[in-house]
């Protein structure tokens, strides 16, 4: 549908509607370049490495006191592999479906646009860096609980960071939205596996917060 259905021609219009709106090209561009290898996944190493700190300091002090394995290297471990399959999954679509990209990417080094890949490198990128700030802080051995918004409001943050790039990256014609869209589609199967796995083999104390 997004190559050759009938929602590509709807697509293209709001695509070049945004490319030629008053939006400020300067800080779209900016968003767009937070969507980059170099940008997101230096920020999902800082936060991979604070994970893994919190979760090696409650797997310590949990797993003399419960007996159960804790793995506490599991979250940061998967979020850092996690986002190594984006290119294994856009690669091989752009090339199947090979839509063109918009005007002023013709040209391009290849045809295929559909799904975007720095769309779905920041998804995933500040997505599951989200999800381990928010398993960090709720493991946290401090006896008070998380502030009540404090998940929501991480998640309100990734989202809006997330549309910024996307809006980024249809104003200045990187991508038309559709190809955007999808790359967000794929990052949500990605990150719930990312959760799978570390909920069903994260072990004892992931994500949890302290026994009372």
């Amino acid at each position: 549908m997004a190559g050759h259905g009938p929602l590509r021609a709807l697509d293209e219009r709001l695509g070049r509607a945004l490319a030629t709106s008053h939006l400020p090209a300067g800080p779209a561009e900016f968003c767009a370049d937070l969507g980059n290898t170099a940008v997101a996944l230096p920020v999902l190493c800082v936060v991979m490495v604070w994970a893994g700190w919190q979760g090696w300091r409650g797997g310590s002090e949990e797993a003399p006191n419960e007996g159960a394995p804790v793995r506490w290297w599991l979250p940061p471990l998967a979020a850092g592999l996690t986002p190594a399959v984006v290119p294994a999954l856009v690669v091989p679509l752009k090339l199947w479906l090979a839509r063109p990209g918009p005007p002023e990417m013709a040209g391009g080094a290849h045809g295929g646009f559909y799904p975007s890949g720095h769309g779905a490198t920041a998804a995933v990128a500040y997505g599951v860096a989200a999800l381990l700030v928010i398993r960090g802080v709720r493991g946290r051995r401090t006896g008070r609980p998380a502030p009540r918004l404090f998940a929501p409001a991480v998640v309100a943050v990734v989202a809006l960071l997330n549309v910024a790039v996307g809006l980024g990256l249809v104003r200045r014609g990187y991508h038309w939205p559709l190809d955007v869209l999808g790359s967000w589609c794929l990052a949500a199967v990605l990150l719930a596996v990312w959760c799978a796995v570390c909920d069903r083999w994260a072990g004892a104390g992931a994500g949890r917060a302290p026994r009372r």
